[in-house]
């Protein structure tokens, strides 16, 4: 049975550790974890991938072992930052929610898994799969150091996974593709005062700009996702205030939907620089393919039972930013995601969740786990 003051105190010790990424430093909330899940009777293992990067991989073993779950929340944030009401590193409880960097992204979702396996474990549930847990590093810079070698290097080999990283109960289906790039622009260099005897690649950078910012995609409407976007996220150029820049650079965000080619929108955007006679190089830094999955899919649908009477507000819906789902798209297994978040604190000051939503999430997840594993309970 879960146990709900055990859960919210379990959230308030894992948000006192700092996992802020970057810089990047894992170890202590992953010996914390590792510690959790011997302290429960499972057999913990940490691997790293580079130095203090940890991971923690956990197995409850099935009777038949024949198509394992995994789930998978992660075990850094993004920094805390100033600001806040409460302090980042104390997990204050207040009116309900429980404040801290992490609270919602993703360290609320990470005790919400631990107290379900908690709670299996106790009630002696038999699982008819292996249920794989991976608690992972560095997701918040890419899962270099974390997901990606598990599953490149064959480490874990799920049949089926579920990544506990998202809101309000939400069931994310689908999510958009990512393309981040770099655009260097050339010029030649002048003194400030006779700017015609050079060229200014600041200007031409803006140029550039301008022409994404009048971009128009070809795309079919989705119904679980917004348009196609850019945003340009970084731009810098020039060496001194008093000479014309020989030299700019900027960086975009590209968001494409399920269907759209990253290859193709690249090639559009380097024709349409072209036209504007400016010397440019663009540098592609991340591309992340869209991801997404049949609705009738049986890991949707038991999500949807699992919160059915207790979260009514649980939907079918797509995720604009990107989470790990992808990195299952190359290996073909199939991923959904989930969560218990506060929508919209995310990397925010005063991130918080709401204490009623992480009990309602660990009944929820539970009985998700129930359901797709095909759990029998025996008691005594």
């Amino acid at each position: 049975m879960i146990n709900k003051k055990r859960l919210i105190r379990l959230a308030q010790d894992l948000i006192r550790i700092n996992s802020e990424n970057p810089p990047g430093n894992e170890a202590a909330i992953a010996c914390f974890v590792a510690g959790y899940l011997k302290k429960i009777g499972l057999k913990p293992a940490v691997r790293s991938f580079s130095s203090k990067r940890d991971n923690v991989l956990a197995m409850v073993k099935g009777y038949k072992n024949a198509k394992p779950l995994l789930i998978t929340p992660h075990l850094d944030t993004v920094p805390a930052g100033r600001g806040w009401k409460f302090d980042p590193f104390r997990g204050t409880v207040s009116n309900g929610r429980i404040y801290g960097r992490g609270a919602s992204d993703c360290k609320g979702n990470l005790a919400v898994c631990l107290e379900v396996l908690s709670s299996l474990i106790e009630d002696k549930a038999r699982l008819k799969d292996d249920l794989i847990f991976l608690a992972t590093a560095d997701e918040e810079t890419g899962s270099a150091k974390g997901l990606i070698p598990f599953l490149e290097k064959g480490l874990i080999r799920p049949a089926y996974a579920l990544i506990l990283d998202s809101d309000e109960f939400d069931i994310i289906a689908a999510q958009k593709g990512l393309i981040h790039f770099k655009v260097k622009v050339s010029g030649r260099r002048a003194h400030g005062a006779y700017p015609e005897r050079g060229v200014n690649a600041i200007d031409h950078a803006c140029r550039l700009i301008n022409v994404l910012k009048k971009f128009r995609f070809v795309y079919k409407k989705h119904r679980f996702l917004k348009q196609p976007t850019i945003n340009i996220g970084t731009i810098r150029g020039g060496d001194k205030v008093n000479m014309v820049a020989d030299w700019c650079e900027f960086e975009a965000d590209l968001r494409f939907l399920p269907g759209m080619d990253a290859r193709k929108i690249l090639n559009q955007i380097r024709a349409a620089f072209s036209k504007t006679g400016s010397a440019f190089d663009i540098q592609i830094n991340d591309i992340q393919q869209p991801y997404e999955i049949d609705t009738r899919h049986p890991m949707v649908r038991a999500l949807q039972e699992a919160a059915r009477g207790i979260a009514p507000g649980s939907k079918i819906k797509g995720s604009e930013g990107a989470t790990v789902i992808t990195f299952f798209q190359k290996k073909n297994i199939p991923a959904v995601a989930t969560g218990y978040g506060a929508s919209g604190t995310a990397h925010a000051t005063n991130e918080y969740a709401r204490i009623n939503d992480l009990y309602l999430g660990a009944r929820v997840l539970e009985r998700f786990i129930k359901v797709f594993c095909k759990v029998e309970v025996k008691n005594g």
